[in-house]
Formats: structure tokens, sequence, C-alpha cells
């Protein structure tokens, strides 16, 4: 080898060994303290359902080896959790559950907080809403109740959880619409918390409940509720396979209340690379799985940039239903 081109590539060689000592790579981002998962709601509901499962699967799966604490956030349907969650702009080690109040909030003008200012993570997974009826009632499928509200949108009284506005509010006014019922007529009685809402309905304090399969499924297969319809896509199965979709039922109606993972504004692009990869593998895992399954939801993972284009998109649906039911400001 020609000795004059042997110096300069040893030259060229120490050069580059001196760069890379003196600005060495930096390290991918990780989080060095304890993760605070915040839910939006009160313990025993699915956000929280949802945020505890997240938390044990993540150590389960050794995904994240720092401790991970859930703190519950309620009132002002979601508004206190995201200002707490924003209280800690730029940090990492704080994310949140989402699910359609992120949006519906903003829209009936409820806390300044807007969607954009949080950082989208992840899309987990989406699940449907049920109307169901105590087993005693006279109402014995969809295709009734909505035979019956044609006929006199006031014949029921509905109960949805977590208020006017909400996601099974919305499905409920949807199914309405689709079957040329006007939502606004309908007789809607708002409680806090699931758990009330399917309290009265056992106890005929109203005539129809709408909520999510999960908090459902033990009454039905007590036989305590009867399911009337659901608005998937098409039936489930399991313990709901015998409940018919709304489209066969009459109202060509698909809406899912999702969940999602947000994080705190101002957040680096490591810190969200670090939670797309992490979330990416939990969904992909087995146990992440069997734990919607059992949550009778339907997988929807979508990453960072993929969440941010579908809560836009959300936003101008649910913008305009809520319009229709007279309760958005914006």
């Amino acid at each position: 080898m020609n000795t004059r081109y042997l110096g300069r590539l040893c030259v060229a060689m120490l050069s580059v060994w001196s760069i890379s000592w003196m600005h060495p790579a930096v390290a991918a981002w990780q989080p060095t303290g304890p993760i605070t998962i915040v839910v939006p709601s009160g313990p025993g509901g699915g956000n929280d359902r949802t945020a505890r499962i997240l938390a044990h699967l993540l150590q389960e799966e050794k995904l994240v080896s720092n401790p991970i604490v859930v703190v519950n956030k309620t009132g002002a349907g979601g508004v206190i959790a995201q200002n707490f969650l924003n209280a800690h702009e730029g940090d990492g080690t704080y994310v949140m559950l989402s699910n359609p109040t992120l949006l519906t909030n903003p829209i009936m003008g409820v806390g300044a907080a807007q969607y954009t200012d949080v950082t989208p993570l992840a899309q987990l997974f989406t699940e449907y809403v049920m109307t169901v009826a105590r087993t005693q009632s006279p109402v014995k499928s969809g295709k009734q109740v909505l035979h019956d509200l044609k006929q006199d949108p006031d014949t029921y009284t509905i109960g949805v959880a977590l208020g006017l506005g909400g996601a099974v509010h919305i499905s409920i006014a949807l199914v309405a619409k689709a079957a040329g019922i006007a939502p606004t007529k309908l007789r809607m009685v708002p409680y806090l918390a699931a758990g009330d809402a399917m309290a009265a309905m056992l106890g005929g304090h109203v005539d129809l409940l709408v909520t999510t399969p999960a908090n459902v499924s033990a009454q039905l297969q007590a036989g305590l509720a009867r399911g009337l319809a659901i608005s998937a896509p098409k039936g489930l199965s399991g313990s709901l396979a015998q409940v018919p979709t709304w489209k066969e039922e009459g109202a060509d109606v698909v809406f899912g209340n999702w969940r999602g993972l947000v994080g705190p504004a101002g957040m680096t692009s490591e810190q969200v690379d670090y939670w797309e990869s992490t979330i990416k593998k939990l969904v992909d895992s087995d146990a992440w799985k069997k734990e919607v399954a059992a949550e009778q939801g339907e997988p929807m993972y979508m990453d960072h940039v993929q969440s941010a284009k579908f809560l836009a998109e959300d936003n101008v649906r649910l913008t305009e239903i809520l319009k229709e039911l007279g309760l958005a400001k914006q």
C-alpha cells in the first residue's frame, strides 16, 4: 500500500475518533423517575380500568422499569385531569388516558383547554356502545325502540353516564338521527357515573341505559339486563354474540368510545418516540390483546402522527352532531 495514502488514512481515522470522543452520540430519551398515568374520571370506570391494565402490563411485559402511579383526577368531565397534565408541560413522565371528552369538552365550552393543547402519543382501542334494558322491561329489541321512538320520541327515558354530550349520549343521538328521529326530542337522563346510571336502569328509574359493554357485562351474564343493540360494525363475540348491531335493527350507525394516550404540551420528539415505541410493543403483545378482548374492545392502534390526524377528523364529526344537539359553543 502507498505509504502516503496509508498515512492520510490513519490521520482521517484519528480525526473521526477524536470527534466522536469529544461529541458522544446523544442517548435516546428514557424516563428517569416514576411515571404517572392520569385518569380523567374516578376509580372503577372504563378509563380507570384501562389505565390500570396499561400500568400493569407495561411492567409485566418489562417495557418500563420505572415505578408507575395511576392518579384519578375527577371533575368537569376531564378538564381537571387535562389541566393537571399540562401543569407538567414538557415532562415525558406524565401521560393521560384520553377518550372523546378530550374533543367534546372544548366543543361544548367546558374549560379553556383544547385538544390541540396536548401531545398525541397513540390510539389504543375502541369500545362500541350498547343500549340495554332490564330483563323485566317490556322492551325486547332495538327494532322496538326505534319503532316506538318514531311514534313518540318521548316514549322512553334514556340513562347516560358522564352527562350530556359524552360518547354514550352522542351514540344514541346518532342512532336516532339515522332512523329519522330528532335527537333533541329524546328524553335523556344524565348521570355522573356509569354505576349510578346502571342502578337507575336496574331499579326501573329509567327505561333504557346506554353504556359500554364492559360496564354491563356482569349484569348481562347474571340475567339482570337485556342487550338490545350495539353501535358496532358487526356482531361481537362471547357473551355479546346475541346482541344485534344497530345497523341490523334499522339504524346505520357505527360509533366507538375510543381510548388513547396523550402527553402534556411541549414534549420533545425523543419523548414522543419513546412512548410511541413502547406502546407499539405493548399493543403487539398477546397479554394486551387478551385484555382488550376481555373488555369487548376493538384494537385500533395509531401512532403519534396518525393519532393527531384522527383527533382532527373526529373533532369535525363530533362538532357537527353536538351542534345538532344544541350543545356546541364553538
